[in-house]
């Protein structure tokens, strides 16, 4: 169980990577809420004296109006502005300026009026065209084509590259776990995890990190777990998944259903990968799973596709009990220390092709299951 001051603690972690104590959060809110109650009592002090100097200014502005030669039409018209008008509005430059019953008339420059003097030596009047004189048209410049929008010229890796879950060799183009219920002769689907498709642009921004130090003691330490595998690298094929996980379908059992895990990559290379799934708790492993796929051309790239792969015992356990669980803040607390690490590798040189670390909580969204992907640094 954790208080509010070490869950904000815990969750700067994850999204910054930078620790810190309850006694560290605790102050900083303590310093955040006297801010707070210092600004309002300015706020009000502010208010306070706004309204003396608006009550003030409106008092010199009827006066003003008093004094004026104006008919009382225009002079409630002028009062009935000065009452809509805030204290902010009031007390700001000038809202009311004495204006002229009628503008003044208006000189042409073309000629001057009869009985008044000609024009001034230092202002010139300016020739006027005729109407019908249209500008001559600004003539094209010769010898240049338009150039077409230009790639960043620092830009040398693809688009989906630090962008989306992807290494130099192997990019992961969907991930799903769900289970699929027989009623009626219909099928009923539930995801309960799940990153979609995605097409990144170049303005897109690049994936935040993490270092990921920091989540070393959530994974098994044996020989082939996350520290050894990093150390080995490549260091741009390991990510880190952050799920919020649906768990609002009711959990069944029985013949007619089914549990499953569907993922897809993208690939440049003609080659058998090998997929490891390990499941870990308490940062000890506590299951594997190891499948193998071959690759087919699809559009002009290698793709490799595992479709409904049966889920293992011990994860529809591990489902089952966690939704039997009263609350989602218990749920979560379970999971806090439930981890997957799932290693994509070339079968033949044993080369690391992907690295994803996956960490869950429960969603509260109505959208459903969400996630957010980071990518593991070692700074």
């Amino acid at each position: 169980m954790y208080g509010r001051n070490e869950l904000i603690a815990r969750y700067i972690k994850l999204r910054t990577g930078k620790t810190r104590t309850r006694k560290q959060v605790s102050s900083h809110i303590q310093v955040l809420a006297r801010k707070r109650v210092r600004e309002y009592q300015s706020s009000i002090k502010v208010s306070s004296h706004l309204q003396v100097l608006a009550k003030r200014k409106s008092r010199e502005i009827q006066s003003k109006l008093k004094a004026m030669n104006l008919d009382q039409v225009s002079k409630d018209k002028a009062l009935q502005t000065v009452a809509n008008l805030s204290s902010a509005q009031i007390v700001s430059a000038s809202v009311m300026k004495p204006q002229t019953p009628f503008p003044p008339a208006v000189r042409f420059w073309p000629s001057p009026i009869p009985g008044q003097p000609g024009h001034s030596q230092d202002i010139k009047p300016f020739a006027q065209p005729p109407y019908t004189t249209l500008p001559a048209p600004v003539p094209a410049p010769v010898g240049y084509d338009p150039l077409p929008p230009t790639r960043p010229a620092a830009i040398t890796a693809p688009v989906w590259q630090d962008r989306t879950i992807a290494s130099a060799k192997l990019r992961l183009l969907e991930y799903s776990a769900f289970m699929e219920n027989q009623r009626d002769r219909e099928t009923y689907k539930h995801v309960f995890v799940h990153i979609g498709p995605s097409n990144p642009g170049y303005n897109d921004p690049v994936l935040e990190s993490i270092d990921v130090r920091q989540i070393y003691d959530k994974f098994s330490e044996k020989k082939g777990g996350l520290k050894e595998l990093y150390e080995k690298g490549p260091h741009n094929a390991f990510f880190l998944v952050k799920f919020w996980a649906d768990l609002s379908a009711d959990i069944e059992e029985g013949s007619g259903v089914f549990y499953g895990v569907s993922s897809q990559y993208s690939g440049t290379e003609n080659i058998t990968i090998s997929v490891s799934t390990k499941v870990c708790s308490f940062g000890k492993q506590v299951v594997e799973k190891v499948e193998t796929e071959y690759a087919h051309m699809e559009g002009g790239k290698y793709a490799f596709r595992i479709h409904r792969s049966p889920m293992c015992e011990y994860m529809i356990n591990f489902i089952h009990k966690l939704k039997h669980l009263p609350e989602k803040y218990m749920m979560n607390s379970v999971l806090e220390n439930f981890t997957i690490l799932q290693v994509v590798s070339n079968r033949e040189t044993q080369e690391t092709l992907l690295c994803i670390a996956f960490v869950f909580e429960v969603s509260t969204s109505e959208h459903g299951a969400q996630y957010h992907v980071y990518r593991l640094v070692n700074d």
